[in-house]
């Protein structure tokens, strides 16, 4: 396939709606089974589940052997990278909101667009998009200080928020690692079984080395979280995701992806029935606004710069 890739359109567009409604309750899911299934036991076991199913794909596809074929140094790398995101989702889910996790984890866009701007120079950050990157952080430190200034966020709680910002770094470097290596140009399958892999060999030793392997009841709302973590978050969300990276500019796809924590926050809110306190609020907004200023910026630059007719 040929290494060009296109600004995102309309169907880049309404494919993204759709996965970011997914990911935002993605935090939800987990937190609903928390009492059946513990946090670190879950992320190991939908990493297996999902695994299982890109392997059964792969082998209707004829695609065998993609594991021992591939760029195994970056599929490593991609794969402690995944791993490392879900530990720390995992272990912050312990300590903090649902709403506040699917803020600091989808942070992850301002994190690849500075590792893109470093290492991919058809993606350098513009003025604008440093003043965007410059909004985000100063949300980030509202949402951090803000709260715990004013007596609103204890501890415990930063604990878990500071969790969900390695979870976004972690999930950014993996971007980046994918738009940098030759994944870039595997087959999505490909990229998704190394990672997945790579979570459930990493994670379910720590899950039973920490003493979060059990105990396990399989309730109904365990069943329906495990299923909907494993087969449309991991299995289905995530080929389509890679699907995407694949023929469209990274940094325009990330715009879109400003929609996710909104959906992570309203389902925290209405579902969990969380409350956000003002500093948290405030701060969440002007992460988000960052997000958008950053990709938005880097979308619109790549529209402008498309010749008449051109897609």
């Amino acid at each position: 396939m040929s290494s060009h890739r296109k600004p995102a359109d309309g169907f880049a567009l309404a494919t993204m709606v759709v996965l970011c409604a997914t990911w935002g309750m993605q935090q939800v899911a987990v937190k609903l089974a928390a009492p059946h299934i513990p946090n670190l036991m879950q992320m190991a076991l939908r990493s297996g589940l999902a695994a299982l199913l890109v392997g059964l794909l792969c082998w209707l596809r004829g695609e065998r052997g993609l594991l021992r074929r591939g760029p195994w140094r970056a599929g490593l790398l991609v794969g402690v990278l995944f791993a490392s995101e879900f530990l720390f989702v995992a272990e912050g889910l312990r300590h903090t909101h649902a709403s506040h996790m699917g803020v600091f984890l989808y942070t992850a866009p301002v994190f690849s667009a500075l590792g893109l701007h470093w290492l991919v120079p058809s993606e350098r950050l513009k003025r604008t998009q440093w003043l965007g990157i410059g909004v985000a952080f100063a949300g980030i430190a509202l949402a951090f200080g803000g709260g715990w200034l004013q007596g609103g966020l204890g501890p415990d709680v930063l604990r878990g928020d500071a969790m969900g910002l390695l979870a976004g770094l972690a999930w950014g470097a993996t971007t980046v690692a994918i738009r940098v290596s030759a994944l870039s140009e595997a087959p999505p399958t490909q990229t998704l079984l190394y990672q997945l892999v790579g979570g459930v060999a990493l994670l379910l030793p720590v899950a039973l080395l920490t003493g979060q392997a059990g105990p396990i009841t399989m309730a109904p709302v365990a069943w329906a979280s495990l299923l909907f973590q494993g087969v449309i978050v991991c299995f289905a969300s995530y080929l389509t995701w890679f699907w995407l990276l694949r023929r469209y500019l990274a940094s325009n796809l990330s715009v879109f992806s400003f929609m996710t924590p909104l959906f992570g926050v309203s389902a925290g809110i209405f579902v969990l029935h969380e409350q956000a306190d003002l500093s948290f609020a405030v701060g969440a907004v002007l992460v988000l606004t960052g997000i958008l200023i950053v990709s938005g910026a880097g979308l619109l630059r790549s529209a402008s710069a498309l010749k008449p007719g051109e897609t």
